[in-house]
């Protein structure tokens, strides 16, 4: 009977994460639809923004599973920027947008590594020498 009711804490657990994480999207849809609707002079009702809301969500969950199965069919646990870009292969704008930016960010970690490489040397040079100061007047007269 515990078990039943542990289990239920945490059905109930997902279904109000699941509930939140709905009511963010609705928010950030009316925001957009908002913002449309102030450059373009055509408002949204709310049920259209509630359908557009829905239908995002779904989408989100959509991709999510998608990319869990991209992952998985890799062998892999962890999602990374390849399964991102198989998910976006129908869409040659949002692929190139993609591409682009991990190339960004790849370009980015890889000059914050040699910096970091670069810095570790400078720190080790500056040890060393001190070192070798006070070697050298222990061997002195």
């Amino acid at each position: 009977m515990e078990e039943e009711e542990e289990g239920g804490g945490e059905e109930q657990q997902q279904f109000s994460y699941r509930q939140r994480l709905k009511a963010a999207v609705h928010y950030t849809v009316g925001c957009l639809c908002e913002e449309v609707a102030s450059d373009r002079g055509m408002p949204f009702s709310k049920p259209a923004i509630a359908a557009v809301s829905e239908l995002t969500f779904r989408q989100c969950e959509t991709f999510a599973k998608d990319l869990e199965m991209f992952a998985r069919h890799a062998k892999r646990s962890t999602i990374n920027t390849e399964d991102v870009k198989l998910l976006a292969r129908r869409s040659n704008s949002l692929l190139k947008y993609i591409t682009e930016k991990t190339e960004e960010l790849a370009q980015f970690n890889t000059e914050q590594k040699a910096k970091k490489k670069q810095k570790l040397e400078e720190d080790n040079t500056r040890a060393v020498v001190p070192a070798e100061a006070a070697a050298a007047r222990k061997d002195g007269p």
